[in-house]
């Protein structure tokens, strides 16, 4: 088998701009540049009317807080609590248990992930919490949007 030619569908997330579906080679070397460092696996997620959700991972630069890289996108719990930010660019994709691979995820998975994460988020501090709220995307995403 010819690692070179298996691609992996993920979504890509970007600080300040949309969700994206896209097509990457299926090795560690294209997985570092799109998160531009050592990658770190995160499973954060947990959703029991979908159990499917608890594999999906978040790939993102283990490195990132550390190097200060621009927030991207936060984290929350069942219950919409804030639990992590992510910094810098990060994708999400499915791992199941019984993979010893990152995989691409079922489309509807895939697009109930895409939506959830779809735009971009600004983060703040209120009283003694950090919340976040979406914000709008870069100029060249919002023509994106109303192409759709």
């Amino acid at each position: 088998m010819n690692e070179q030619n298996e691609k992996l569908r993920v979504i890509l997330l970007k600080p300040g701009e949309l969700a994206e579906i896209v097509e990457i080679d299926d090795n560690l070397e294209s997985m570092q540049r799109l998160v531009e460092g050592n990658i770190e696996e995160y499973m954060p997620f947990e959703d029991a009317s979908d159990p499917r959700i608890g594999d999906c991972a978040v790939v993102c630069n283990e490195e990132g807080k550390m190097r200060g890289m621009e927030l991207n996108r936060g984290i929350s719990d069942q219950n919409g609590r804030l639990q992590d930010i992510i910094a810098g660019p990060f994708f999400i994709c499915y791992a199941p248990v019984e993979s010893e691979k990152f995989l691409s995820m079922p489309p509807d998975l895939e697009e109930k992930m895409r939506k959830k994460f779809e735009f971009p988020e600004c983060f703040f501090v209120s009283g003694n919490r950090i919340q976040s709220k979406k914000s709008e995307p870069k100029k060249q995403d919002r023509e994106h949007v109303t192409e759709r």
